[in-house]
């Protein structure tokens, strides 16, 4: 939707914002309310049918009002007088598809970022009872993360006005590795934890902010470089690679655990298996944020987004 609803960059990146922030408040309401909720309908098997009707409920509520509350106001450069475009031929789409740089490059990145989150999440139960010693950290960790992410998202919008979504993002990446670094060798301590856990969440706002802005941007060029607009084929593969990148890495995670020898009910875990947990929970992310890095180098859609906008308007007039 956001492609359709503008082509300015910076509004963009403002809904991006805000599917961001509300995404991340719609987790944290699930986990605050669905035990309370399947406990106020009888704690048993039919409760949590209950409970998940109530959410659904709401689901639909929030998808006709996104229905009737949102118009699409851009059309495609070969749209006639009356806003009517041909379709593109699946064929076609496809093959304009893989003509468009910036748009792999998205693709990859976020199959990789997807791969690493569900490497990362679910090595997270191991790391705070495995590494630091306490299962119940693995709520401090993520909580503060959560609300420091939400707090940050209602600044993002300024950086991104004053830098540029490509150089936001890459702060971002970069704010992700020192805070993974600082919480793997601080021993521990609840500063360190704490310390570590404000620092990736104002990464990640950096990263989840602008990321879908991103491709959305990815589709004017598209269009631009070969006379097609394909939205719904360009969000409907980022999906599809992003779907399988989370695929591999539940995949990923059970299968270097063990490897490193990881056993769930040892009292005691051996050094290979701590190591294991290491990999997935801290090095696998900073080897993704570093991939994401070195695509920005080669990012300058920032800078041609204004003429490509410009393109596509004067091909409007004609």
């Amino acid at each position: 939707m956001n492609a359709l609803m503008t082509q300015d960059p910076y509004e963009r990146s403002v809904l991006s914002i805000f599917r961001n922030l509300l995404a991340t408040a719609g987790t944290l309401i699930i986990n605050t309310f669905t035990l309370p909720l399947v406990e106020k309908f009888g704690n048993d098997a039919s409760a949590w049918t209950k409970t998940f009707c109530v959410f659904g409920l709401v689901a639909v509520a929030a998808f006709l009002i996104n229905f009737f509350g949102t118009k699409e106001r851009v059309k495609p450069a070969s749209a006639g007088e009356d806003g009517k475009v041909e379709d593109v031929p699946f064929k076609e789409g496809l093959k304009a598809l893989f003509k468009n740089k910036y748009w792999i490059m998205m693709t990859g990145m976020l199959a990789l970022f997807f791969l690493m989150y569900s490497v990362n999440g679910g090595a997270t139960v191991y790391y705070a009872k495995d590494i630091l010693g306490d299962r119940n950290l693995v709520s401090t960790i993520n909580g503060i993360f959560n609300v420091v992410q939400i707090l940050a998202m209602f600044f993002i919008a300024m950086l991104v006005k004053r830098l540029g979504k490509k150089n936001v993002f890459a702060i971002g990446l970069v704010l992700d590795i020192i805070g993974m670094l600082l919480l793997n060798f601080a021993g521990g301590s609840m500063a360190g934890i704490v310390v570590s856990s404000v620092i990736r969440g104002i990464g990640n706002a950096c990263g989840g902010a602008t990321m879908w802005a991103m491709v959305s941007d990815t589709i004017d060029y598209g269009e631009w470089k070969t006379g097609y607009r394909t939205e719904g084929l360009v969000n409907s593969a980022c999906s599809f690679g992003y779907k399988i990148g989370n695929g591999i890495g539940s995949a990923l995670l059970g299968m270097i655990l063990e490897i490193g020898g990881y056993v769930g009910d040892a009292a005691v875990q051996s050094a290979s298996a701590l190591l294991s947990i290491e990999v997935c929970f801290v090095w696998i992310p900073i080897a993704v944020y570093a991939c994401g890095l070195l695509i920005m180098k080669f990012w300058k859609l920032d800078k041609e987004f204004p003429q490509i906008i410009a393109d596509l308007k004067a091909r409007q007039t004609k």
